[in-house]
């Protein structure tokens, strides 16, 4: 269960290609679909928070324990719930469209359930 041995692996686990691919929609989104008045304020916030979900990912599996790796998805989770509050508002300001929205909103539900998921592992193996 835990990448101690290898710090690559954390390119295999499906959590972090799919928090990954989340990363990549919200740039291409930001870069397309958000005023250039947000640059420094809501697209940088919702950049940092989305990428600092595989990142958390990608440092956990370079720690020694299971017990670090889970502190790091934690913050994962917390890196996903932030994005999700700055989606609904980047909705409510009208800058992302009710589909971009619920699709976006999937994804992060999903990979936050695949995390929580991971995460009982990890404090299962300790």
């Amino acid at each position: 269960m835990s990448c101690e041995v290898n710090v690559q692996d954390f390119q295999s686990l499906e959590i972090w290609k799919k928090s990954h691919s989340l990363v990549l929609s919200i740039y291409k989104i930001t870069e397309n679909d958000f005023p250039k008045s947000e640059l420094f304020t809501l697209t940088t916030q919702i950049r940092r928070a989305a990428s600092s979900i595989p990142t958390n990912i990608a440092e956990g599996c370079g720690r020694r324990t299971n017990k670090d790796f889970a502190h790091f998805i934690q913050m994962a989770i917390g890196s996903s719930s932030e994005v999700e509050y700055q989606l609904i508002l980047a909705k409510d300001l009208k800058y992302i469209t009710e589909e971009t929205w619920k699709s976006l909103s999937k994804n992060i539900t999903e990979i936050r359930k695949m995390m929580l998921s991971f995460n009982k592992k990890l404090s299962t193996h300790n």
